[in-house]
């Protein structure tokens, strides 16, 4: 196993600058009064740019049938691909179909298979969007409609790139569509730690699911993730770390139903690089959702998730231990 020492000879001839996978110039034509805030995915980009001038964008690729069958049926892989996606499944989803929903969903997934592999070789990467935690083999939901990281997941297994993958789902509604795609599968791990008596109303059992109750704030949710974290690797030695760092969780969200405030949320993304990094494990994270009633809210959260990435970074290739992790950066962010 690495020391966090040794990350800086872990990932040589990389450069400090923070890889960020970008898909929002692939906009979804959405109707009229739709929940989903399509817009923030352009506003992180921009405001990642100007936080993040030493960011490395990158356009996220686009995956291929044969890199989504990893984790999905043909029949639904090719019914999003014609458009022959029935009213129902439309409505299950949230987004009404059209050329632009399938590419983007190819999209959002290749950036982040595209976001695993630059970890592997720098410690630590960004998908601007991704997190398409409810999508199932078969069908997809909850605005999501391929899996990213459970496609990234066996992909980098495909490429021999890892054996084991760990998926820390931090959104504030459980992972079900990664639960039930990788249930069987004892090579990733996945730990969920939503809301109770939020979305979905019928979860499915993950790994590791921690169910937080209705207006839990920073300490207990930390608390809660510290064990969580520890329980994993306890259980698991992941080589990769899939990182769903949702917005969601924030007291501003209108979907969310927990507390948590902008320095919580910096210092849970601080504990799980941390932990990460303290084992010498990469991270490739994805945004995961985020449904604020003010949209620069998630946005913040967003860009603090980015800035502490980004800050990780650099702290890895110095030689610097995780402790030395700053929150003065993710402030900024909130006082700009």
């Amino acid at each position: 196993m690495l020391n966090f020492l040794s990350l800086m000879f872990a990932f040589p001839g990389t450069k400090p600058g923070l890889k960020a996978f970008y898909s929002d110039h692939f906009v979804l034509p959405l109707p009229a009064g739709n929940r989903f805030p399509m817009q923030k995915y352009r506003l992180v980009r921009e405001g990642a740019m100007a936080a993040e001038p030493a960011l490395d964008l990158c356009e996220a690729p686009r995956c291929s049938d044969g890199e989504l069958a990893l984790a999905h049926h043909p029949s639904w892989i090719g019914a999003v691909t014609r458009g022959e996606l029935t009213a129902a499944q439309q409505r299950q989803i949230g987004f009404p179909w059209s050329d632009r929903m399938a590419e983007r969903s190819r999209r959002s997934v290749g950036a982040t298979v595209a976001c695993c592999r630059a970890a592997l070789a720098d410690g630590v990467a960004v998908n601007l969007a991704g997190g398409t935690h409810h999508a199932y083999a078969d069908h997809g939901e909850g605005f999501c409609v391929f899996n990213d990281a459970a496609v990234a997941a066996r992909l980098m297994q495909a490429e021999r790139r890892v054996k084991r993958v760990a998926i820390v789902d931090l959104d504030v509604h459980q992972g079900n569509g990664t639960a039930r795609i990788l249930a069987s599968d004892d090579s990733v791990f996945t730990l969920s730690l939503h809301g109770e008596h939020n979305f979905p109303f019928r979860k499915e059992v993950s790994d590791l699911d921690v169910a937080l109750p209705d207006g839990t704030g920073d300490d207990p949710y930390l608390a809660g993730l510290a064990q969580a974290l520890a329980s994993m690797f306890s259980r698991f030695t992941p080589q990769l770390i899939i990182y769903l760092a949702g917005a969601d969780p924030h007291e501003g969200d209108r979907l969310g139903r927990l507390k948590l405030s902008f320095d919580g949320l910096a210092r849970r993304d601080r504990m799980v690089l941390d932990a990460a990094g303290a084992r010498g494990i990469p991270v490739a994270i994805a945004m995961a959702g985020g449904y604020g009633r003010d949209i620069a809210d998630t946005v913040t959260v967003h860009l603090q998730t980015i800035v502490v990435a980004a800050e990780c970074a650099r702290r890895w290739h110095s030689g610097l231990p995780p402790a030395a992790i700053s929150d003065s950066s993710a402030r900024h962010v909130r006082n700009a």
